[in-house]
């Protein structure tokens, strides 16, 4: 009902202002913006009322969105702007855009101004000796007053440019002649003769170097377009509200499914601009372009035809969203490609569009052993909670995951850990699903819309899948359902939540509205995009909220980011956190009642282990060099400091690179065919294989399931099974 009288409001909102309209402004523009206000205020969670106060942050928030390193404009301009700075609030009520419009102008200007400056500057004549220093922290430095401090501040941005690609060019340079010393192995090719180069030649290959990267960065900028600004305008409003609110246009939901999905309807190629040209980066194994055995990685994209066109598009300086928009389409229709390879040669490619999975984002599981001490451990990786809105049948995480842990219970596996570090999220209905997957029926979280009573999202199926030993690997970017399922295991005791010292805070939940909904007729300028709004709060099944605080594992283990803020709380405008009442809830599968008893386990091992004492060094250090983002222009100052910070990071470089002799890693049988479908995927399996043999967190992990089975007396079966293996 409600949603019905926004779009009657709407509807009648659009209606008056083109009856009365004397402003200038773009129809398409002022729908939008008129869809997403009323969007905010009738549904948002907890919308900001428009008043002068928020029209200035709006107006300080807009300005660094368009000129984040202070680059394209100066003080004197933005204080010309600012004669809006308290009237957007007036200006959205009315729709009206006379800030947007100037802006739009003056960044236009500003860009035009850049270029001129940059062409103006003789790179050959910096002095490179100063004694200047440059701060890189944009936000917080000052915007240059004129044109004489902008053309001063550029001149330092080019001197930084040139200055860090010296450095690099001779780090790169010393390790070739180290190399070079190093005595050849038996059997091993001669090594091509490597000549020094002096400061001046690696200077004039910077220089070169650093000229190619502005022209291309040039002619990426000179590609946005009002409608791009447009956007940035409308996050500066829609972000007031809270950082997840944001406005998407049709081609960014269209990419937002997918991501979600796993799935897209395509030829199976990621794709990267490359001068005037798309490039391929990757092609997906059997996905339809990998199919024709023709195309392969760094070849140029240069036309596009649609089946049943005669037109050929040259697709030369578009820019990449607009080829790949051309590219995709529906399962079964044909696209063909005129393909440049790197012999210079090329080739016409027809492809037929096909549904094409993106495997890496899907659940999978290996067999994990820290041999000699607990072996046999089911692990599944779960880099999303991924699952196709839009499409009956289509991927879901849950049912997956399911598949992955009836896998592990074939090879009757002494426990499973669930790795959800970096996962930042996704299907709420998904999650509430998968945490079904270890308890009996129960309530797994509540969600509480806007001055309403919280819904509880309940497992209503009794059935356990899986009732064994079960362990949660999170960090610091474990986010949103990743965090649900963290605390709703956590609360129940069913599961061991293992990393760092909380969880990424991201309490809420965001849902999308379709603009064009809210609109009849007006079809020339459709499609509007998509409102991504903040509708509702998580809450722990306890009353907490899992918003800005996250969720704090049973036990943790240090990371390089233990002194430094990750998270929801480095957002603008996050939300609080807060608490409702808790529900009723209990399970019987498998209690935790000995978690601290594991927990001063754990932290001896910890506190005893090298690598874990080098991380929490490194931590330190990374706090550090991120609270100092001031760098000299003098080349020699600039170099002496490099190679302080290199000497001092170098005892952390092998940290994450050595294998550990304890862990072995197997892939399940079951999955072997697959693996060996190609050799790209092969290759893929084994990079996955060799980084886990080097991931310390693991082995801790293993350690610490293995004190869960001993201590609980939930797994005792699991533990006289342990226990007769080791004798």
């Amino acid at each position: 009902m409600k949603n019905s009288k926004i779009v009657v409001a709407i509807a009648s909102l659009v209606a008056f202002l083109a009856f009365v309209n004397p402003f200038n402004y773009q129809e398409r523009e002022a729908m939008i913006l008129t869809g997403v206000m009323k969007f905010m205020e009738q549904v948002h969670y907890n919308p900001e009322t428009m008043n002068d106060e928020l029209s200035a942050v709006i107006f300080d928030e807009y300005v660094e969105s368009i000129d984040s390193r202070k680059r394209f404009l100066t003080q004197e301009e933005v204080d010309r702007l600012a004669q809006y700075r308290d009237k957007i609030d007036d200006q959205i009520k009315i729709k009206t855009f006379e800030m947007f419009e100037m802006s739009n102008e003056m960044i236009e200007n500003g860009l035009k101004r850049g270029q001129e400056i940059y062409a103006s500057i003789d790179i050959n004549q910096l002095d490179l000796n100063t004694n200047e220093m440059i701060d890189l922290d944009y936000e917080n430095r000052e915007r240059p007053k004129n044109e004489e401090e902008l053309r001063k501040y550029w001149e330092q941005l080019i001197k930084y440019d040139l200055i860090s690609k010296v450095e690099t060019k001779m780090d790169k340079q010393e390790k070739k002649l180290e190399d070079m010393l190093e005595p050849l192995a038996d059997g091993a090719e001669e090594k091509e003769p490597y000549v020094e180069k002096t400061r001046e030649e690696l200077l004039a290959s910077a220089i070169e170097d650093h000229k190619e990267n502005y022209e291309k960065w040039f002619k990426r900028l000179n590609k946005q377009r009002r409608s791009d600004r447009f956007e940035q305008y409308l996050n500066a409003i829609t972000h007031q509200s809270d950082p997840h609110t944001t406005y998407f246009n049709p081609k960014k939901r269209e990419d937002f499914n997918i991501n979600m999905g796993g799935k897209l309807e395509g030829i199976g190629a990621r794709l990267q601009a490359d001068d005037d040209f798309i490039k391929i980066i990757s092609i997906v194994p059997g996905g339809p372009i990998w199919k024709t055995k023709q195309a392969e990685a760094d070849d140029l994209i240069i036309a596009i035809q649609q089946e049943g066109e005669d037109k050929v598009l040259n697709i030369s300086g578009m820019r990449l969203d607009d080829v790949v928009s051309k590219i995709r389409g529906k399962k079964g229709t044909v696209v063909t490609l005129t393909i440049r390879k790197k012999d210079g040669s090329e080739i016409i490619l027809p492809i037929e569009r096909d549904e094409v999975i993106t495997e890496e984002t899907l659940a999978k599981s290996l067999i994990v052993d820290k041999v000699g001490d607990i072996e046999n451990v089911g692990y599944i990786k779960l880099p999303k909670f991924y699952s196709s809105f839009e499409k009956e049948g289509g991927n879901s995480c849950a049912k997956d995951v399911a598949s992955e842990i009836e896998k592990l219970k074939n090879v009757n596996v002494n426990g499973i850990i669930l790795d959800l570090r970096n996962n930042t999220g996704g299907s709420l209905n998904d999650v509430v699903e998968m945490s079904g997957l270890f308890i009996e029926e129960g309530p797994i979280v509540q969600v509480k819309p806007r001055e309403r009573a919280p819904y509880v999202h309940k497992d209503k199926n009794s059935d356990v899948l899986y009732d064994g030993p079960l362990m949660i690997l999170v960090n610091k970017y474990s986010a949103s359902a990743s965090e649900i399922i963290a605390a709703a295991m956590q609360d129940y005791k069913r599961a061991v939540i293992v990393g760092s010292t909380s969880t990424y805070g991201k309490g809420t939940v965001q849902r999308f509205y379709d603009l064009d909904r809210a609109f009849t007729g007006a079809d020339e300028y459709k499609p509007l995009g998509s409102l991504k709004m903040t509708t509702q709060k998580f809450f722990r099944v306890n009353g907490g909220s899992t918003q800005l605080m996250g969720v704090t594992p049973d036990i943790v283990l240090p990371d390089n980011y233990q002194f430094t803020d990750v998270g929801e709380k480095e957002y603008d405008h996050a939300m609080e956190w807060t608490e409702i009442d808790p529900v009723e809830y209990s399970q019987e599968v498998a209690l935790l009642d000995h978690i601290d008893e594991v927990a001063a386990a754990s932290k001896k091992r910890v506190d005893k282990n090298e690598k874990f004492a080098k991380v929490l060094a490194n931590a330190k250090r990374i706090k550090k060099y991120r609270d100092n983002a001031t760098y000299s222009l003098n080349i020699d100052k600039f170099i002496e400091e490099m190679d302080k910070r290199e000497e001092e990071s170098e005892q952390y470089k092998d940290l994450y690179d050595t294998d550990i002799a304890s862990l072995r890693i197997t892939n399940l049988e079951v999955d072997m065919p697959n693996i060996n479908f190609d050799e790209s995927k092969q290759a893929r399996n084994q990079d996955w294989l060799d980084g886990l043999k080097k991931d310390f967190y693991l082995e801790e992990a293993l350690s610490i399931m293995k004190d869960m089975i001993l201590l609980e007396d939930s797994f005792a079966g699991i533990e006289q099974k342990l226990e007769s293996s080791q004798n």
